[in-house]
């Protein structure tokens, strides 16, 4: 068994000058230590440890993405993509009791369903996260987006490492407003690990010559979703999700997860890195909510991809956002794990994106351990009560097509049947869902193009790629009915 030290060294005191914000969380408890040993583990050497400590002995393999593999095609067989048809149910309790009423919602099923996904799905956050001091590093009234005025800033969120020197955590987030807005401004916040800062450039500065592509040279007939969000009267804010916590298992041991655990290898329900980049949105917002150009009760979190998922994480578990955008999520975001079609839990379980998940849910991709094996259909939850813990705030599921690239991978049908099954809490709430009358098992997608944006559950699958700019107007337009915030009119040329 590896042995792991740990020794003792000095507080680092550190002095941030200009703006300050200290936002009050628990400290970390523990003496000042600088952690060692598990510091230089690979991805490989992580996930070995949580299959011991899980008493792991095999994972199934996770399927080719390719269906003409000859070894572990994934399954884009309809027909065959259902083995586990009914879902846990979101309205009944574990004792089998009905949910009738929004208290019992509240006080009894909805804690039920968080605990969880905190145990086997998503991970907690620990109790002693430390706390987080904001600065403004950069403060730009000088810059346009578009040709739109803007108010631009760069903003570091520095973790207090008091009890773990060897690891430093600086969230990175830019916040920009609308120059001429007459008040505070509703904003998107935006997890932009493949966007850049979102920084607006100076009058003058030559425009990107890519403002109307995007990935892999698509062409867009809409601007950038920072134009969009700016003309409408919003605001938007990017976070830097690596500057919360790596994307691979080999950063575990630092970070914010590895700064809670004092560099130390996680335990089977500490969290993963979505639930990880949720936590810094929420430490973002809590910076959004003292800036008077934000109207803070009405700021939205958005992601493409991975950060779809964690977007989708994002609103389930932080009651203080209003909205959210959750762009191509798939498994372990809007997409349903006891789907077979396109990826599946092994691509998690028995990859290298283990990390976003909780350690428990290795348990799920197992063949051969001290418990037996287990699969997708023991899950205690599924991605449908994910989005019914964002009830009833707005909540819009987007999708592109694959012709585009938005691959048939991420199983575009499984999340539309999850929406679906997500919507009798949204009722339940006062809250209104996609309208769709089908029940979940035989609900099939509307066709492309087709918005069902008439309640505060949302569903467009839009004729792009593998990201959401090409449902924004769309976003934008649902969002800010449903919000109370009126879009300026157009400037006169």
């Amino acid at each position: 068994m590896l042995h792991l030290t740990r020794f003792r060294a000095a507080c680092l005191c550190c002095l941030v000058t200009g703006f300050m914000l200290t936002l009050s969380v628990s400290p970390l408890s523990a003496q000042p230590t600088n952690a060692t040993g598990t510091n230089a583990w690979t991805t490989a050497q992580d996930h070995q440890n949580m299959m011991k400590q899980l008493g792991i002995t095999k994972l199934r393999p996770g399927p080719n993405g390719n269906p003409n593999a000859t070894n572990n095609p994934a399954n884009y067989d309809p027909a065959k993509a259902n083995p586990y048809p009914d879902l846990p149910e979101a309205l009944t309790l574990k004792s089998g009791k009905k949910v009738t009423t929004a208290e019992m919602w509240w006080k009894q099923r909805r804690p039920e369903i968080v605990e969880e996904f905190e145990s086997e799905v998503v991970g907690r956050v620990p109790e002693n996260v430390p706390k987080v001091t904001w600065t403004i590093t950069s403060n730009a009234t000088d810059r346009v987006i578009g040709k739109l005025p803007v108010l631009a800033k760069q903003l570091n969120g520095r973790v207090d490492n008091s009890a773990c020197t060897s690891i430093v955590v600086n969230i990175q987030m830019t916040l920009v407003t609308p120059a001429d807005a007459k008040g505070p401004v509703p904003v998107l916040m935006m997890f932009g690990g493949f966007g850049g800062s979102g920084f607006p450039r100076r009058p003058g500065e030559p425009e990107p010559t890519n403002r109307f592509g995007g990935t892999g040279r698509p062409t867009f007939a809409d601007p950038p979703s920072t134009e969009q969000l700016i003309a409408a009267g919003w605001g938007y804010a990017t976070i830097i999700p690596n500057s919360i916590q790596a994307d691979n298992g080999a950063g575990l041991t630092k970070g914010i997860i590895g700064l809670c655990n004092l560099g130390q290898p996680r335990k089977p329900d500490d969290w993963g890195s979505l639930r990880a980049w949720a936590w810094g949105a929420a430490r973002g917002l809590d910076y959004l909510e003292t800036d008077s150009a934000v109207d803070a009760k009405k700021v939205g979190i958005e992601g493409v991809s991975r950060y779809g998922k964690a977007a989708l994480i994002t609103l389930a578990f932080e009651p203080r956002f209003a909205l959210a955008l959750v762009g191509s999520s798939g498994e372990g975001g809007a997409k349903l794990h006891r789907r077979n079609f396109g990826e599946a839990v092994e691509s998690l379980t028995a990859s290298g994106e283990y990390h976003w998940m909780a350690g428990n849910f290795l348990k799920y991709g197992t063949a051969e351990s001290f418990f037996g094996s287990k699969n997708a259909n023991d899950i205690p939850v599924d991605a449908h009560q994910l989005i019914a813990l964002c009830a009833p705030r707005p909540t819009f599921i987007s999708y592109g097509i694959p012709e585009k690239g938005d691959a048939l991978w991420l199983d575009q049908q499984g999340s539309y049947m999850a929406t679906v099954a997500a919507g009798p809490v949204f009722r339940l709430l006062g809250a209104r869902d996609i309208g769709e009358k089908e029940d979940y098992r035989t609900a099939k997608m509307p066709p492309v193009n087709t918005g069902l944006l008439d309640g505060e559950l949302a569903w467009r699958q839009h004729d792009g790629g593998h990201e959401d700019r090409s449902n924004m107007k769309h976003f934008i337009a649902w969002a800010s009915k449903l919000i109370g915030h009126t879009i300026p009119a157009p400037a006169s040329k």
